[in-house]
This record gives structure tokens, sequence and C-alpha cells, in this order.
């Protein structure tokens, strides 16, 4: 193989590591949400953990967050706006990244 054939299959490697490494953020975010939202309604233990899958599953919907915010809000009605859902879907972005490479 060439340096460039190296060169150009590391670099798709990294892409496809980069792409698996954001959906696996991005699934723990909505994870991590989803438990948050739970415990506004009151939910705890098993029943937490579905909803927080149910959140998961909303995100398959659509590319993006706006179906992930709809059902959370929907859900959560009065408790919490679609702003405050935003700010905590970006504020546990951060955490679900660092979990992931906490277990790496």
């Amino acid at each position: 193989m060439s340096t460039f054939e190296d060169r150009e299959n590391a670099f798709e490697s990294k892409f496809a590591h980069d792409a698996e490494m954001q959906f696996k953020a991005e699934a723990r975010r909505n994870k991590l949400l989803g438990l948050w939202a739970a415990e506004l309604m009151g939910k705890a233990g098993d029943d937490a953990e579905a909803y927080a899958k149910e959140v998961i599953n909303a995100d398959f919907e659509e590319a993006g967050n706006e179906d992930v915010v709809r059902k959370v809000a929907a859900d959560l009605s009065d408790k919490a706006s679609d702003d405050e859902i935003r700010a905590k879907l970006a504020d546990l972005m951060g955490l679900a990244k660092s979990q992931l490479i906490d277990e790496a």
C-alpha cells in the first residue's frame, strides 16, 4: 500500500470512529435527559429507565433534536419549557461525552 492509501484509510477510520462516538454521545445524552425528565414526573427505578428508553427512541423520528424536545415537552407539560429542555440537552452533552471517555 502506498502512503497515500494508508493516510486515506486512516482518515476513513477516524471519520467512522468519530461518527460512532457522536451517535453514542447523543444516545447517552438523550438517556440522561429522559432520566432527568422522569424525575420531574415522579418516576423512579424501572419506570424511569423505561421512560429514558422512550426518549432515546424519539430521536429516531427525524434529524436533529426537535423530536426529542417535542416528546419531553409534551410529557412534562408545564414542568419545563422547550427552552429549558434545549438548555438541559446542551448541558448533558458534555456529561455524556465525559462518561463515554471514562468508560473507554
